[in-house]
């Protein structure tokens, strides 16, 4: 996988003539090589030539960047994170144990945005086997934007994570509300492990008196059992908007499509009602969840 001459085509397109300069003296630098503080300076000093704002990729570009890397999808990227992924994957010695030793050093002392930038490079390394580690710390972070950047949008998590890391980072999701609809995989690594967790959570929230997210139905799949069953029944009965819809989801995850057939004549809620139908058409993969994202349709 080279995902640099992609970065390159959409950045020609996005810098002005003074950030194009810049941008590729800096490139001719690392790619001729320059030590650790001189790799660090240059990736912060980005900021000062990168457009600000999203990437905002054409369609065009989204489908080359997935026929390029599976999984990668640079629509939330920045113009400044496309920047810097393309300056790191210009060093000459990426396969070798002094790039990662710098990638490492990029991480020490990166504020918010550059530690943004440094998960997303992550799955676009040669070998991104040896970087699982620092995936996990992002997977494992209470900052959002942090937590996406590892997890989000790649399909680095599903390929590299073992099953327990895996599962921490779905369930991390749900704890800060990211949108679990994004991650990569969450319909082909469900297992029986993540079902009970994931019930055991919901069971928790409500003990609290708090509302069950409406994305930890996407956890369940067929392996939760008449367990799951009777808490999406729970769920259907007395929760809000949102996580009515998601029990629907996951009824129709569960294969339950003769209870959703029985929901669809006395459903009266227009959103629940609107995933209620669109599942029995077959629409309850993940994707699907991000109808009940509050970031993308302010539901209730």
């Amino acid at each position: 996988m080279n995902t640099l001459p992609t970065l390159l085509r959409m950045l020609a397109r996005r810098l002005t003539p003074q950030g194009a300069r810049w941008f590729d003296a800096a490139r001719g630098e690392i790619a001729r090589g320059v030590n650790n503080e001189r790799f660090c300076a240059l990736f912060s000093l980005g900021s000062r030539f990168a457009p600000r704002g999203l990437l905002q990729p054409s369609p065009d570009e989204l489908q080359a960047a997935l026929a390029v890397a599976p999984g990668w999808n640079p629509q939330r990227w920045t113009s400044l994170e496309a920047l810097r992924v393309a300056l790191v994957l210009s060093r000459a010695d990426l396969a070798q144990p002094e790039a990662v030793a710098a990638i490492e050093e990029l991480f020490r002392y990166a504020d918010m945005g550059e530690l943004c930038a440094g998960y997303k490079l992550l799955a676009h390394l040669p070998g991104p086997e040896r970087f699982v580690w620092r995936a996990g710390e992002g997977a494992r972070s209470s900052m959002k934007a942090v937590y996406e950047s590892a997890c989000c949008d790649t399909s680095f998590p599903e390929q590299h994570f073992d099953a327990i890391a895996w599962r921490q980072a779905v369930i991390k999701a749900l704890f800060i509300e990211a949108p679990l609809w994004r991650v990569g995989g969450v319909d082909r690594r469900l297992d029986a492990e993540l079902a009970r967790i994931a019930l055991d959570l919901a069971d928790e929230r409500r003990s609290a008196g708090r509302d069950v997210n409406p994305e930890l139905w996407m956890c369940l799949g067929t392996f939760g059992g008449e367990r799951a069953l009777a808490s999406l029944e729970l769920e259907l009965r007395g929760g809000p908007p949102r996580g009515r819809a998601g029990a629907v989801l996951g009824l129709a995850r569960a294969g339950a499509r003769a209870r959703l057939e029985s929901l669809s004549a006395l459903e009266r809620d227009p959103l629940v009602h609107a995933v209620l139908v669109a599942a029995l058409r077959g629409a309850h993969d993940s994707r699907a969840f991000a109808a009940l994202d509050p970031n993308l349709h302010g539901v209730r």
